[in-house]
């Protein structure tokens, strides 16, 4: 056999050239990853949401510090800086000053910074836990209900309408009326704190699982699942290494959505007075106090609802943003 004709120069010419800038330096490739990055920090407003956002998460780690530096413990009553006459706050503006940021509560006193602060953690502890609850069963079941198809599809897609009709508000309601102070070897709040965060994770799943479950069903159709069928690939190693790579932007994204909606959630239990019980400070319990005496000060409601409603706008403004960012053509 006689050798291969060897052309002077052919391996030069099959191998393409790097694209060059007008100025003649060599463009890097960016990954899906960096893209996405580069349409997020474009997009200010959904920039400004994730710094609240850290910000946020921040102020609920370092509470006890925060409030160390700059205010008083939450649950400490400060009869002074009230008017026994009227029941509420001497100073101007609610009490407002350089020793108390936002005020004091009326009757008691309590400072209502440290209270807003120490309320962050509640709030944001047990809405990323039960997001986490939720999307992990959601994420589950959308997966292995879209790939099957079948009768599997079937039985888990009624299960998700059922989860969805449930009357989730009146179930909490229920259950945080007959829970004994001790069960499960937990008791005082971390008994509560664990019962909303099972409660809202667990009922909350199916939200997130029709969504997954729509993007498998279109995502098991694609030339790559092909492939890896052909090749023998079992179903373990398709849904873990094919399909769920393909799933992290939707289960990012709507993990982002699904926060607010949770904090909301926590909030209306313990303003119902079936979460997290005084003297321990959360957002909800804080306006469910404020609505006993908005006739003597109406400012006092003020506090944390705002907090609520910045909280909530930020995680909805990077949530959207962040879906534009990972999936520009869903505009």
């Amino acid at each position: 056999m006689s050798a291969p004709l060897e052309v002077p120069g052919a391996a030069e010419q099959s191998q393409p050239e790097a694209v060059v800038d007008a100025g003649g330096v060599p463009v890097a490739g960016r990954s899906l990853g960096q893209i996405a990055w580069l349409r997020l920090k474009r997009d200010r407003v959904a920039m400004g949401g994730g710094v609240v956002v850290l910000f946020l998460i921040a102020v609920a780690i370092f509470a006890p510090l925060i409030v160390a530096w700059l205010g008083h413990p939450p649950n400490e009553f400060h009869q002074d800086q009230i008017d026994p006459n009227l029941q509420t706050a001497s100073g101007k503006w609610g009490g407002i000053d350089s020793e108390f940021l936002l005020g004091v509560e009326p009757v008691n006193g309590r400072d209502l910074f440290s209270r807003m602060v120490y309320g962050s953690r509640i709030s944001l502890l047990v809405a990323f836990l039960s997001t986490l609850l939720s999307v992990v069963i959601g994420t589950v079941v959308g997966v292995v209900s879209g790939f099957f198809g079948g009768w599997i599809d079937t039985l888990l897609s009624r299960l998700m309408d059922l989860f969805l009709a449930f009357p989730l508000l009146v179930f909490a309601l229920a259950i945080g009326a007959v829970i004994p102070d001790k069960a499960f070897g937990l008791a005082g709040d971390a008994l509560r704190i664990v019962l909303m965060i099972v409660v809202i994770g667990f009922f909350s799943w199916p939200y997130i699982g029709r969504i997954i479950r729509g993007q498998t069903l279109s995502l098991r159709e694609r030339e790559f699942v092909d492939a890896a069928k052909s090749l023998g690939a079992r179903s373990p190693y398709i849904l873990f290494r094919e399909l769920l790579p393909n799933l992290v932007a939707p289960i990012l994204v709507y993990s982002t959505l699904l926060i607010p909606t949770n904090i909301l959630f926590e909030a209306a239990l313990s303003f119902l007075n079936v979460g997290v019980r005084p003297p321990t400070a959360t957002w909800g319990g804080m306006l469910s106090e404020a609505t006993r005496f908005y006739q003597i000060a109406p400012g006092f409601m003020l506090v944390p609802g705002l907090a609520i409603f910045v909280t909530v706008m930020a995680f909805n403004l990077f949530g959207d943003g962040l879906r534009d960012a990972l999936d520009p053509r869903g505009r």
